[in-house]
């Protein structure tokens, strides 16, 4: 997997945040495959630290839940969705500036990332991940007893 870092900025919790399309081989590119060949676009991400954990929103206008796949499989999260055209068949487009077609994004999570409270919600075309701190990355204070 050819792997990327974008502008993280010293963030507590570290995601390693990799390429757009699963490469030839991989697990996601099985389930990605279709008869026909398609472009497979990366959807832009911004990624938030708060207190609880990593906010994670990717950017894919006119995704709905059923054709949008998140999977967590080792410590890779992977996205993929399939986006298709608003413009109905007997209409000719005259101009077009967001895409449609096949998305993919994966995310190779930290240990710091508590796998089993992820939670993922698609609103107005922005996919929201939430990855909390585990319990053994949050700071806290040992009580001493006397």
């Amino acid at each position: 997997m050819n792997v990327t870092n974008p502008s993280i900025r010293n963030p507590s919790i570290r995601v390693v945040v990799g390429p757009g399309a699963p490469e030839e081989g991989s697990p996601g590119r099985q389930q990605a495959e279709s008869p026909q060949p398609s472009r497979v676009s990366t959807p832009p991400i911004d990624i938030h630290e708060g207190p609880d954990g990593l906010i994670l929103e990717a950017d894919l206008p006119g995704a709905t839940d059923k054709d949008l796949f998140v999977q967590l499989e080792d410590n890779v999260l992977s996205l993929r969705a399939h986006v298709q055209s608003p413009v109905p068949q007997s209409a000719r487009p005259i101009h077009e500036e967001f895409s449609v077609g096949d998305f993919h994004r994966s995310f190779i999570l930290s240990d710091e990332v508590d796998r089993d409270r992820i939670t993922a919600e698609l609103k107005n075309g922005v996919l929201r991940l939430i990855l909390p701190r585990a319990d053994r990355a949050r700071s806290r204070r040992i009580e001493i007893r006397s």
